[in-house]
C-alpha cells in the first residue's frame, strides 16, 4: 500500500520542531516526544532508519542538519516513504536555490507549508516534479547568497500539464532539425573458472535516449524481446518471423512508457522528456555472447621464477573491434623483474597493484593476440607460502554489439504535424566485472 502518512516532522539536531504537517488524526500531536525520547535520546540514530513505538511507525532521514520524520500508524511501504523524502528535498531545494539546512526552513515556512500542502493529500503522496509545481506555486524561496540565480522557463497551459499525464514535457517545443537518439548500453558481468567454466554471467543494460522533438510526439519502440515478437504475432495473426529472440529480465521503465499499453500489446510506447533520459534497464541471465574467451596458463618454475602466457580470443565479428581493452595479469608481490613478448599493444609490470598490465588499444574481431611473460621472483629464506593466485581482470569497450543480442527492431515517432524525423541508434558493450580465474 501507499505510504498513508500520518504526520511529517522537521526537526533540527537538538530535536526542536521546526515545522510539521498533519495529514490524519489517527496519532496525537505528541508523537514527535516519542521520537524524541526513545530514539534521539538513546543515540539509536545511526542504527536504523525504521522504528516502531506504541503502534506507530517512523522513518526518518537526515539531511543536512535536519531530520525529516514521517509517522504513520498503519503498515505502510517504507520504500515509498523515503522516496518520497528524497524528492521531496530534492523538490526544496529548487526553490531554495540548492540548499536544505535549519537556516533554509527557517527563512521559508509559508512556501513549505504551502509546499507540503500539495506534495501529500490525505497522507498520500502526489505530484513532485519541481517543474510542474513552479508552475502555480510562483513564490520565490529565500535563497542562499551562493545559490545561482534560477531561469525561468515559460511554458504554456499550464493547467493541462498539471492535471494531464504528461508532467515531463513541456508544450511549445520547436525544433529545426527532429531526431532522436538511441544508445543500448551494456555491462558484462562474468565470472569463468581457470578451466573455462563459467561460474557466473550475466548483463545489465539500459535504453538512453536523447530526443529532440517539435511538439508532442508519440514514440513507439520495438525490440527483438521474445514476449514482445509472441504478443505482436498474436495480435496480427501471424507466425513470428525467424531470428534471435531474448527474454529481458527485472524491467524497469522511465515514468513516460504507457505501462498499460505495455501490459497488454508488450510495445514500449511513450511521450518522451525534452533531451537525454534513461527509458528503461532490464538484465539479461541466459544466453549471453561472450565478447572475448581468456586462455591464461601460468606455470611457477621454483622458488625464483614464472612463466605467463595469456592468448585471448575475440568472439565478435571480423568487421567490429574493441576499444581500450586492458588486462590485468596478477602476479606475486615478491616480483623482481619482468621480461614480455606481445603480439598485440603493450605490456608492464605495475608494482603499485602487483599487475601485468597489457593495454590494446583497438582489438579487431576474430583474431588471437599473445603475451608471453618471465617473471623473476625474489628469493627469501621464510618458509614460502602458496600464492593465492586473484583472477585476471578485463576492461573494454565494444560499438555496435551487444552480449544480449537485443536489437531495435523499429523506432516508430508520430506527430500530428506530421514532420519527417531522423532516427539514430547505437549499440555499446562494456566490461562490467569480468574475471577469469587463472
Amino acid at each position: 500500500m501507499p505510504v498513508a502518512a500520518s504526520a511529517v516532522y522537521f526537526l533540527n539536531l537538538r530535536g526542536d520542531v521546526l515545522i510539521n504537517r498533519l495529514y490524519r488524526d489517527d496519532v496525537g500531536g505528541n508523537m514527535v516526544d516519542a521520537f524524541r525520547t526513545h530514539i534521539m535520546q538513546t543515540k539509536e540514530l545511526g542504527t536504523c532508519p525504521v522504528r516502531q513505538i506504541g503502534g506507530c511507525s517512523f522513518f526518518y532521514m537526515r539531511i543536512s542538519n535536519v531530520y525529516i520524520v514521517i509517522v504513520v500508524s498503519s503498515n505502510a511501504n517504507v520504500a515509498c516513504a523515503f522516496k518520497f523524502v528524497v524528492e521531496a528535498v530534492a523538490l526544496f531545494k529548487s526553490y531554495f536555490g540548492g540548499a536544505f539546512d535549519e537556516d533554509a526552513i527557517r527563512n521559508n515556512f509559508v512556501l513549505i507549508y504551502e509546499l507540503l500542502d500539495e506534495i501529500m493529500d490525505f497522507g498520500y503522496p502526489q505530484n513532485l516534479s519541481p517543474e510542474i509545481l513552479k508552475l502555480y506555486i510562483t513564490q520565490e524561496g529565500v535563497r542562499s547568497p551562493f545559490s545561482s540565480k534560477p531561469t525561468d522557463k515559460p511554458v504554456p497551459n499550464a493547467t493541462l500539464q498539471v492535471t494531464g499525464a504528461v508532467g515531463w514535457r513541456r508544450e511549445g517545443l520547436v525544433y529545426k532539425k527532429n531526431e532522436v537518439f538511441l544508445d543500448i548500453v551494456e555491462s558484462v558481468n562474468l565470472l569463468m573458472s581457470s578451466k573455462g567454466n563459467v561460474l557466473r554471467c550475466d548483463v545489465t543494460g539500459k535504453v538512453l535516449m536523447k530526443c529532440f522533438l517539435s511538439g508532442m510526439p508519440d514514440l513507439k519502440l520495438g525490440l527483438n524481446d521474445k514476449i514482445g515478437l509472441e504478443k505482436e504475432s498474436q495480435l496480427k495473426s501471424r507466425p513470428t518471423k525467424s531470428g534471435k529472440t531474448i527474454e529481458l529480465d527485472d524491467v524497469t521503465f522511465h515514468q513516460c512508457v504507457n505501462l498499460t499499453r505495455f501490459n497488454s500489446e508488450k510495445t514500449v510506447s511513450f511521450v518522451p522528456p525534452d533531451g537525454e533520459f534513461e527509458l528503461m534497464k532490464y538484465r539479461i541471465t541466459e544466453g549471453v555472447n561472450l565478447p572475448f574467451r581468456v586462455l591464461p596458463t601460468i606455470k611457477e618454475l621454483g622458488r625464483t621464477r614464472m612463466e605467463v602466457n595469456v592468448k585471448i580470443k575475440s568472439v565478435f565479428g571480423a568487421k567490429m573491434f574493441a576499444l581500450g581493452v586492458v588486462i590485468k595479469i596478477p602476479v606475486p608481490k615478491q616480483t623482481a623483474k619482468t621480461n614480455f613478448q606481445v603480439t598485440s599493444g603493450r605490456a608492464k609490470y605495475n608494482a603499485a597493484i602487483d599487475c601485468i598490465v597489457w593495454k590494446i588499444r583497438k582489438f579487431p574481431g576474430q583474431t588471437e593476440p599473445t603475451m608471453s611473460a618471465e617473471v623473476e621472483l625474489i628469493s627469501t629464506m621464510a618458509e614460502k607460502k602458496s600464492w593465492t593466485r586473484p583472477p585476471i581482470q578485463m576492461e573494454f569497450q565494444v560499438p555496435m554489439f551487444t552480449a544480449s543480442g537485443l536489437r531495435v527492431r523499429f523506432l516508430k515517432v508520430w506527430e500530428k504535424s506530421g514532420y519527417n524525423t531522423v532516427e539514430w541508434v547505437r549499440y555499446i558493450t562494456k566490461a562490467g566485472s569480468y574475471e577469469i580465474r587463472c
